[in-house]
């Protein structure tokens, strides 16, 4: 049997913030088969990745090369239905919280 798959519009999204030492970033991703968990897991690892192997100079990428990864605490804030509105829940919270890690603050 073939399941089709919800559109990007429908699916749930997490907000979810990775902090140290005071500082926040707060981001936003898709979940991946209702799995909230596993889909917090894996982008907290994409972001470690591409800190300590593409050098980007992002206060995220950096902070995760001072600190190290082990030191964030990495957590859900809240899930959201749709792309879009995941998208505009997240820039709410960034503007309330005013997060320092944060590279594109708008």
């Amino acid at each position: 049997m073939i399941t089709k798959r919800k559109s990007r519009s429908d699916r749930k999204h997490l907000i979810y913030s990775l902090s140290v030492n005071g500082k926040e970033y707060i981001g936003v991703t898709f979940v991946d088969k209702g799995r909230i968990n596993y889909s917090l897991t894996r982008r907290w690892q994409k972001h470690v990745r591409r800190a300590m192997t593409e050098g980007k100079d992002w206060k995220l990428c950096t902070a995760i090369r001072k600190y190290g990864p082990d030191n964030f605490y990495v957590g859900v804030i809240e899930v959201v239905r749709g792309k879009s509105a995941a998208h505009v829940r997240e820039r709410e919270l960034i503007r309330e919280r005013k997060p320092k890690l944060n590279t594109d603050v708008r």
